[in-house]
């Protein structure tokens, strides 16, 4: 998010005169306070008075401090950004502050918009203070009470349970419903909700002209069944996870995110129960699979925890750790729970019985799950996908005799005593460096420029409890020559014991690390060992018992058959014979290559080498350390006993089991909410994102708790909840409100009638892809361009659904900004819903608009046997799901028969479906 876009989104509020908002809190929380902690505190704050170190007079680590001033004058003027010396001193217009550097230009427009917002600050001068939460008062709050089966009210002519209890508030309020809306009402109101589609005018007319009693059933029933259903469906839960396909940050490409957007659209299509849906995103890749589809699927599932929007380049490494643990809980905790856990990252929850404890017992969680790995510029993970079991066994040999020939390749057209080495060039079984265990304190380093693989690792000798242990992936049966990659220097160790276990046991070898490796340069060799089945091989470097800079780079592994084929020819006079030798290998590499399947990969988060509970960060500075949490929970969810986090794993699994639990208060009503919102375009709570005392109360507990025990009762059913809804009678009902609603209830909270809701981005781009007969309904695959190296400018454009468009953070399709499309960097549960002039005026001059009216006109002018008012009847069912008024048969019929010959013709007729994608009725669903 901007700042000029946060200031437009938490509006002019002053920090004085009202209750603020979350965004107002959130924008403090994570754009200023960090800033202060690190920056400012040390000279203003209350512990550098104590230390007798404040300067200039000048609290900044709390509220009224900062209001109050310092010797010169007023530090700032809530909404008045020029007024006051906090700007121009971050400028280095009248101070120089902070004298260690400048603030990035983007962190002082931060502060500047905090400003112009009202300079929001929750803080009260407490630095650490003692919680004082009450957790069990905490759930008698309506959010964190248990779950019950709420009695389903006696109401006359009440359909279903759900128009029971709509009906009960609505008598209790003296107001009736309205009646059932038409059946072209009816079926474009289903088809958009299901599908995000219009009805053709053939599937329009199926309905309307149906005689059978269970029509409207039947159809609901054909909708949920259908491909486009998840294609629709899943695009909702995208906006929830925050999807998308880059990172700010230079525009970096998440290649792999599509494979997560497919998982996503076939779960909904599947109907996977919703509480194993939300275990697999949590902790996919460490549960059971039954079969390997499910196993790819659990893989890819955890995506969900990888994608977020973080700085990469930060070179404070431990923040760029932490961050990216607040980014997963803010989701996790937004998404899932409608919680802000992410405010009691610093200090206590402001207003919700969540205490630092209980944040970092959640980010213990996650602290031992690698998100990021850390380089220069951070990396997310990417890993391979598993092999079909089919094809294993021939991907086997083929890669095996693949090695072979690299090897001979290698020894006849490379002197690899110098430079960098790619894994993949090294024959045998190779582990690098990454690939080690390693316990201590390791770094990474590319400064000797002959190593394999992206980098080598380092530690300084005779660490304590700094080791690397090296594993082959596979098991290994027979002898094996095994090989030790260093990169060597006159500051490594002369004396380095390398241990090596094998079927015999153990056996130490000793390197010189100060000189070069006899093989090739790269390699020492550690002698020959015999391995058997059901073993593990290991390479252990004990950093502990050596001196100088320990070096660890790669392991190879050597069997008997490959060893035979290293050796080069002796005889290098015969160079025809060589170059021919070298044809033919490149030849059947080639060949070779081509039979096995590319590797397969997905963005993924793994298990931590390293597990650890988590200190608390006073005042949410990675630096400043307290006491340390047990991994746990959310205390005020967890009324029952949770999943016990064992020891030597993260906590992802039983942190799954905790969210998708029966007992759990939260995540049943918050999906149940999610699903309500969808459909009835407002959420019985109408902060989907927020269950706590800031968010709303719903307007009809007993209905929420009623749908959460249904979705529960159903196995987590996302389409028998979705069935239940749009069966009911309050989903049926005429959007016109009565006289007597509009004055008695206007917002319509009580559901007299149904909400008449703007289409979404997507909803209109599709709309006019299908109207223009080029829609593309293949599923699925990645379709950003080939050769895109970031997302900068990037072209939209293509005949896709939408869903499949590429979500790149630093350039939305046009259609996409002008109707509001959701954040793609934060949980967003319900979009915002702007009715602008812009949005008309795009719809009748952008380009891509035009050309889809263009190519519509093209299709309805190739119907035969059709006059133009058929021609015209068949466009507004085709586009606004009804036959047109008379007048506006009359006007358009009058405009499109001025053309005076073929072109214009097509031209005119152009203009009458762009003027019916820019009407109102186009742009909103009934």
């Amino acid at each position: 998010m901007q700042p000029v876009q946060a200031v437009q989104e938490v509006g002019e509020n002053s920090a004085l005169s009202t209750q603020p908002t979350r965004e107002q809190l959130d924008f403090f929380e994570k754009r200023i306070r960090p800033v202060l902690v690190k920056h400012c505190y040390k000279c203003h704050s209350e512990e550098a008075a104590k230390k007798d170190e404040l300067r200039g007079g000048l609290l900044l680590d709390s509220r009224d401090g900062i209001l109050a001033g310092g010797e010169s004058g007023e530090a700032l003027v809530p909404g008045k950004p020029e007024e006051g010396t906090l700007l121009g001193s971050l400028n280095y217009d009248l101070y120089e502050m902070p004298p260690a550097g400048k603030l990035p230009q983007e962190v002082i427009a931060d502060f500047r918009a905090w400003i112009e917002m009202g300079a929001i600050d929750p803080r009260e001068g407490k630095v650490v203070a003692a919680s004082e939460i009450d957790i069990e008062a905490g759930r008698e709050f309506w959010a964190y009470r248990p779950i019950v089966r709420p009695e389903i009210p006696m109401i006359e002519n009440a359909g279903t349970a759900i128009d029971a209890f709509i009906g009960q508030a609505l008598q209790q309020a003296n107001l009736a419903s309205v009646g059932r809306a038409n059946r072209e009402t009816l079926a474009s109101r289903l088809y958009y909700d299901l599908w995000g589609l219009p009805p053709t005018p053939e599937q329009l007319e199926n309905f309307v002209s149906s005689n059978s009693e269970n029509a409207y059933e039947d159809l609901v029933d054909e909708l949920l069944r259908s491909p486009r259903f998840g294609e629709r469906w899943g695009r909702h839960w995208l906006d929830v996870v925050r999807y998308a396909e880059s990172v700010t940050l230079r525009g970096l490409i998440y290649k792999e995110a599509w494979r997560y957007r497919d998982y996503v659209i076939e779960s909904f299509n599947d109907d996977v129960p919703f509480d194993f849906f939300i275990r697999q995103q949590i902790s996919g890749d460490l549960l059971e699979a039954e079969g390997f589809e499910q196993r790819r699927k659990n893989l890819i599932a955890t995506g969900y925890l990888a994608m977020g929007n973080n700085n990469l380049e930060d070179q404070d490494k431990e923040k760029l750790r932490m961050d990216a643990v607040d980014e997963q809980l803010e989701t996790i905790g937004r998404g899932l729970l409608a919680q802000t856990i992410g405010c009691a990252r610093c200090h206590d929850h402001k207003f919700d019985p969540i205490p630092t404890s209980d944040y970092y017992a959640l980010a213990g969680i996650l602290r031992s799950t690698e998100s990021i790995i850390n380089a220069n510029v951070g990396r997310w993970v990417v890993a391979e996908l598993p092999v079909p079991p089919e094809k294993m066994e021939a991907v086997k040999a083929l890669s095996q005799e693949l090695a072979l020939v690299k090897s001979e390749l290698a020894k006849l057209t490379k002197d690899k005593s110098v430079g960098v080495i790619k894994v993949s060039d090294v024959i045998g079984i190779v582990v690098d460096d990454p690939a080690a265990m390693r316990t201590g304190n390791w770094n990474t380093s590319t400064s000797n420029k002959t190593y394999v693989g992206p980098g080598y690792q380092y530690a300084s000798g005779g660490s304590p409890d700094t080791r690397a242990v090296f594993e082959p992936p596979t098991e290994l049966e027979g002898e094996y020559e095994v090989r030790f990659a260093y990169a060597y220097g006159s500051n490594r160790p002369k004396s380095l014991p390398v241990e090596v276990w094998d079927a015999d046991g153990s056996r130490i070898t000793v390197l010189n690390e100060t000189t070069l490796p006899a093989v090739d340069g790269h390699f020492d060799s550690l002698g020959t060992y015999r391995f058997e089945k059901g073993m593990k091989p290991r390479v252990v470097v004990d950093v502990s018992k050596a001196s100088g800079a320990v070096v660890i780079d790669a392991v190879q592994f050597l069997s008997e058959e490959v060893l035979a084929q290293e050796s080069a020819p002796t005889d290098q006079k015969d160079k025809e014979a060589v170059a021919a030798r070298v044809k033919v290998l490149q030849s059947k590499q080639k060949e070779l290559e081509a039979q096995i399947p590319a590797k397969e990969t997905y963005i993924t988060v793994n298990e931590a080498k390293q597990i650890e509970d988590a200190p608390i960060h006073i005042r949410g500075d990675v630096h400043n350390l307290g006491d340390v949490v047990a991994r746990g929970f959310l205390q005020v969810a967890s009324s029952s006993r949770p999943p016990q986090i064992t020891q030597g794993v993260s906590g992802r699994v039983e942190l799954g089991q905790w969210i998708a639990s029966d007992s759990n208060p939260l995540t049943a009503r918050v999906y149940a909410n999610r699903v309500w919102g969808w459909l009835m375009g407002i959420g019985l709570v109408r902060t989907p994102d927020n269950f706590g005392f800031t968010g709303e109360s719903p307007s009809h507990p007993e209905l929420l708790d009623h749908l959460a025990m249904t979705l529960k009762d159903s196995g987590w059913s996302t389409k028998q909840l979705i069935r239940e809804i749009v069966l009911s009678q309050t989903y049926q009902r005429d959007s016109k409100p009565t006289v007597k609603q509009r004055e008695l209830d206007p917002e319509n909270r009580l559901l007299g009638h149904m909400n008449r809701r703007r289409k979404d981005a997507e909803s209109i781009l599709d709309a006019m892809l299908q109207v223009s007969g080029q829609i593309d309904f293949t599923m699925g695959g990645p379709t950003i361009r080939p050769g895109t190296s970031n997302d900068y400018n990037y072209d939209h454009q293509g005949f896709r659904r939408a869903v499949y468009w590429p979500v790149f953070r630093n350039s939305l399709p046009d259609v996409f900004q002008v109707f509001d499309y959701p954040n793609p960097s934060v949980v967003v549960g319900k979009r915002d819903v702007s009715s602008t002039s812009p949005q008309a005026l795009f719809l009748l001059n952008n380009p891509q608009v035009m050309e889809y009216a263009d190519l519509a006109a093209r299709e309805f002018l190739a119907i035969p046997d059709i006059d133009d008012a058929r021609r015209y009847t068949l466009l507004t069912r085709s586009i606004l799901g009804r036959n047109p008024t008379e007048s506006e048969r009359t006007v358009s019929l009058a405009y499109v028969q001025r053309a005076e010959n073929d072109e214009q013709r097509q031209q005119n007729w152009a203009r009458v479906i762009q003027a019916v994608f820019a009407s109102v009725d186009f742009r909103y669903i009934k």
